[in-house]
């Protein structure tokens, strides 16, 4: 197996595991606060994160330079989680998983905004197309029932500016030390909530918290593999099929199944992100040869 394939298969482990994550997040239950899923999560990130730190032998916190974008980062990474947890116990798992994946378009938009990166030709007609079959998942209503689905997107939108800060930082700092910081900052952050309104889980519920971690943690690192096989413009396509896990966990675990307008909207923001990506792959390979003529 060549370094392309072994990336896709970590990919794709990544994809699944947080699709998993998210089914345990809802098995979870509404009795359980969000506050307290959201420290379970990070708390078992934190562990493992603190480990691979030390292991590198490298400072915990990061270099003093890069504390404002490493807690940039933490934070807008806790904003995205507790509206991603929250949207996932609300809506169907496919809904919640279709909305979260519109961050990547987000993070265009902020690369073009704060980053200076130019807009190829296709990124702007491909966001307004996202951008309509989101409305399709979100199907707007005026009351509050679409409150659940505008969080989703809105998780979609602050995850966008943290993987956006990740990609400022990903030749600053160690993967690592970012992921054991964001997990700090969770762990710190959410702990005040979780004192405040406490719920002690039963059996069943204890063992969803703790999955909730160990599947977010395993994806994490999965990921972190496939990147360092294959660049994540290669391979980032793959995330996707975390829409495809979850529809068919939802519907297994949940009797879920989404309606005609969220799988039509889900279809249209795969395509969109397939068009994408093989139309960066052909210019990348154009100006590639380009360059050694």
């Amino acid at each position: 197996m060549n370094n392309k394939s072994k990336a896709v298969v970590y990919m794709i482990i990544s994809a699944f595991c947080f699709a998993l994550m998210a089914a345990m997040v809802k098995l979870a239950g509404n009795d359980i606060p969000i506050f307290e899923k959201v420290f379970c999560r990070n708390l078992v990130s934190l562990f493992i994160a603190f480990g691979a730190v030390k292991n590198t032998q490298g400072n915990l916190f990061g270099k003093m330079k890069n504390q404002k974008y490493l807690m940039a980062r933490s934070l807008c990474g806790l904003a995205g989680m507790i509206t991603y947890f929250y949207s996932i116990n609300k809506l169907n798992l496919a809904d919640s998983a279709m909305l979260n994946k519109l961050s990547p378009f987000f993070v265009t938009i902020f690369a073009c905004m704060f980053l200076k990166e130019k807009l190829s030709k296709i990124q702007i007609p491909a966001m307004i197309v996202v951008f309509i079959a989101a409305l399709l998942i979100i199907k707007p209503k005026f009351d509050l029932s679409i409150l659940p689905a505008v969080v989703g997107f809105i998780s979609a939108i602050i995850a966008g500016g943290a993987y956006t800060l990740v990609r400022v930082l990903k030749d600053k700092e160690n993967p690592s030390v970012i992921v054991f910081y964001f997990s700090f900052v969770s762990v710190i952050g959410t702990l005040p909530f979780v004192i405040m309104n406490y719920k002690i889980p039963n059996r069943a519920e204890l063992i969803c918290l703790i999955l909730t971690g160990v599947f977010a943690a395993i994806a994490q690192f999965a990921l972190t593999i496939a990147y360092k096989y294959a660049p994540a413009s290669e391979i980032a396509i793959y995330n996707y099929t975390n829409i495809v896990f979850s529809a068919i966990i939802g519907f297994f675990i949940f009797k879920e199944m989404p309606d005609v307008l969220s799988i039509i909207g889900g279809s249209i923001v795969i395509l969109v992100a397939v068009v994408v990506f093989i139309y960066n792959r052909t210019q990348n390979k154009i100006i590639y040869k380009e360059a050694l003529k």
